[in-house]
């Protein structure tokens, strides 16, 4: 009996170290490992940023140069930048304010819809988040249990409803101020950066610098663009680089044919 027992736990032993389970246990340490967590990609404000400085970059770039090749003078061409920098900055903002305001306010309106329903209508409400569990494979009695487990607190019911078939977070609907400040300060920041030659040199060498540090900065934007995105640095760059560079011949071309008109 002796023996038997002690190859049973020699046994047992060596089906726990060669089980799956015991493999995940050994992996697995719950005190030394933390849930991965994820960026903020719904309120607005990381896309605005991102909208902010490539367009402010871009369109004062183009404006610098369709200015300047249409006239001698510098001082015209800084007036245009900064008019264009702050009419840019101005307009980025007030249009990002709406923007995420409406976007706020309609998905607002829509968790007040389901918050009612919830209330009224807790058995339809069970059965269709029953239905969309099981439409994802879980076990229609499994799903039913787990829909009556989530709406046993109406909070919680109304962000899995949100979630689930909204497809929003009801906590990160999105910051209209911070939206329109972040589109400013980041259409600001893009936009500076061809002007700043012309605060030092002018003429010929002003322009081409312009140029080179807006081509230089697009590539930059498509380099930190591609580092949250985790997507190819070089592709991504040389995107923002052409259409950069689109942007300054198509201005080019309209500068130099109403410079030829007016003269």
């Amino acid at each position: 009996m002796s023996g038997d027992t002690g190859e049973n736990k020699s046994s047992g032993a060596s089906v726990a170290e060669s089980s799956p389970a015991g493999e995940h246990d050994e992996d697995f340490h719950p005190h030394t490992h933390m849930v991965h967590s994820h960026r903020d990609v719904q309120g607005g404000v990381a896309r605005a940023a991102v909208f902010g400085i490539s367009d402010g970059l871009v369109s004062n770039v183009a404006l610098i140069l369709g200015v300047a090749v249409a006239s001698v003078d510098s001082s015209s061409v800084l007036i245009a930048g900064i008019s264009g920098l702050l009419a840019g900055a101005a307009s980025m903002a007030a249009g990002e304010y709406v923007s995420v305001k409406a976007q706020v306010e309609l998905i607002e309106r829509e968790l007040a819809i389901e918050r009612v329903s919830l209330a009224e209508r807790p058995r339809a409400e069970i059965r269709e988040l029953a239905s969309i569990y099981t439409a994802r494979g879980i076990d229609p009695e499994q799903a039913t249990e787990m829909a009556l487990a989530v709406m046993n607190d109406p909070e919680v019911a109304l962000e899995v409803h949100a979630r689930e078939e909204l497809g929003v977070d009801p906590s990160e609907t999105g910051n209209p101020v911070e939206a329109a400040a972040s589109s400013f300060v980041a259409f600001a920041v893009g936009a500076v950066l061809p002007l700043i030659p012309w605060f030092l040199v002018d003429g010929t060498t002003a322009t081409i610098a312009s140029v080179v540090i807006g081509l230089g900065a697009a590539a930059l934007v498509g380099v930190v663009l591609a580092t949250f995105t985790e997507r190819s640095k070089l592709k991504t760059a040389v995107r923002q680089v052409s259409l950069a560079a689109a942007a300054c011949g198509i201005t080019w071309l309209i500068g130099t044919l109403l410079g030829e008109t007016i003269v």
